[in-house]
């Protein structure tokens, strides 16, 4: 009786098997540290987008109903209550981010630091 073993490698098959038993593993326990670095770094600024851009977005359209106000519906006293909240808004967008940004780096401070020392010794 003649066995024959026969055997066909493919990297690309391999690859693709790789990524599919890696969605059905456990999460490890311990993130690899740089990345858990990247994602504290990232953390900080995306608060503070998000709060100051509806804040932007928010007064802009505010403005605009107060531009409406004037120019169609020649409500003169609320277009000009509604433009002036619209561009205080706007003006104040910037400044929440910073402060929220601020704040942020404040408080993930000392864990980007202990990760930052960790991988400057290695």
């Amino acid at each position: 009786m003649s066995e024959n073993f026969n055997y066909s490698y493919s990297a690309e098959r391999q690859a693709e098997v790789e990524a599919i038993r890696k969605k059905y593993l456990p999460p490890e326990e311990q993130e690899d540290k740089m990345a858990q670095l990247r994602k504290l770094d990232a953390s900080v600024t995306t608060p503070g987008l998000i709060a100051s851009m509806a804040l932007g977005i928010v007064s802009a359209l505010v403005f605009g109903v107060g531009m409406c106000c004037f120019l169609v519906w020649s409500q003169w006293a609320l277009g000009g209550v509604a433009c002036l909240i619209g561009v205080v808004g706007m003006l104040f967008a910037p400044k929440l981010y910073t402060r929220m940004v601020k704040k942020q780096r404040e408080k993930i401070a000392p864990e980007i630091l202990r990760l930052t020392d960790e991988l400057s010794q290695k």
